[in-house]
Formats: structure tokens, C-alpha cells, sequence
């Protein structure tokens, strides 16, 4: 079944947003950037890394040399501001995929009995919390229509990226999350 939407409206790189429907493998690499760097950063990363090494999938991350994926990574500009480390997590990701799905990340979800076992098998996937987790059962749900029943429970009850849906929405939920840290960090402070 083809995915209803043709691309996720997460970077200002037409290319780099239609990878990340096109390709399950940079779906999960691109969640795997998605930390300590803008939301746009993080999901140019797979376009990026396929520019800088040639096509990729799982089986030859998880097979590369881990010196020659960290220069991947390195090289200026860097995909990641912790590139080092998010070179080795993608890996790790990439051999999570290979041992498990054997190569195959659409296996996640396309083979998930319900929500719930789709949430489970996302937090199996080394980096990811319940948070990253949650979020991407959003965006396979609201956004690619990978629907296993009781997928809804799964979903965090605010705005995520399976809500972004333009440039407008993604402004907002940007806006949203910086309200959302400066909370937190006002928090920390009055304690």
C-alpha cells in the first residue's frame, strides 16, 4: 500500500522530506538525529549521509567500518553536532534492524500485532525513549496511515510531528516546544 502522503514537511529540503516516506530506514535514522539539533537538522540528516557515502540501507550501515561512517558524519558541515556519537547510534540502529527485521524497518510497524506492540518494538530501537517512540507512532498513524489497532493509545496527548502537516504547522509546533522547554527550564530554576 502506498503512503498517502508523498513526503513529511519536517525540513526546508523538498528531497530530503520525500526520503524520509520514500525510505522507512531514514524515517528511523532521521528520528535518531532528532535531538540536541534543530528539527530540520535532524531530518536532513539522512539525505545528507546518502550524498556523502552513496545509496544506503540498513545492512550496509550496520556492515560499514565505524571510522569511515564517523567521517561521514564529521566532515564538514557536520550532520549532527554530536556527530561521533550519533555516527555510532545510527549504527547500532542499523545492526538493531539487521538482527531483528533483518534489514527491513518498515518490519517494525508493518509487522506490529497492535499499538501497543508497535510502541514496544519502537522503544527496542537503541536511542529511542517513550517520547521519540510515541512521536513516531503519530507520524506513521496520522500522517503515513500505518494504523495497527489501538495506535491512537500510543500517541502522546499533545501536538507532534505527526501533526505537522505544512511549513505553518511546523512553525507552530516549533513554537509549541519552545514554550514547553522554557517551562521546564523556568521549573528547574525555581527549585
Amino acid at each position: 500500500m502506498s503512503s498517502p502522503v508523498d513526503r513529511l514537511p519536517f525540513t526546508d529540503d523538498d528531497e530530503a522530506n520525500r526520503l524520509l516516506v520514500d525510505d522507512p530506514f531514514a524515517l528511523l535514522v532521521g528520528f535518531t538525529l532528532d535531538q540536541q539539533v534543530p528539527l530540520q537538522k535532524a531530518f536532513s540528516g539522512p539525505l545528507e549521509l546518502r550524498r556523502r557515502i552513496g545509496p544506503y540501507d540498513a545492512r550496509r550501515i550496520a556492515a560499514m567500518d565505524p571510522d569511515e561512517l564517523d567521517t561521514a558524519f564529521r566532515t564538514p558541515p557536520a550532520i549532527h553536532r554530536f556527530p561521533s556519537n550519533m555516527a555510532k547510534r545510527t549504527q547500532a540502529v542499523a545492526a538493531h534492524l539487521v538482527e531483528r527485521y533483518d534489514g527491513d524497518a518498515a518490519r517494525i510497524w508493518r509487522d506490529a500485532a497492535d499499538g501497543a506492540d508497535l510502541h514496544r518494538r519502537l522503544l527496542d530501537v537503541p536511542g529511542f525513549g517513550p517520547m521519540k517512540a510515541g512521536t513516531l507512532v503519530a507520524v506513521l498513524g496520522k500522517q503515513l496511515r500505518v494504523a495497527p489497532a489501538g495506535w491512537e493509545s500510543q500517541v502522546p496527548d499533545h501536538m507532534t510531528l505527526g501533526d505537522v502537516t505544512g511549513p505553518e504547522r511546523l512553525r507552530e509546533y516549533q513554537g509549541w516546544k519552545r514554550g514547553v522547554k522554557a517551562a521546564a527550564r523556568e521549573a528547574a530554576g525555581e527549585r
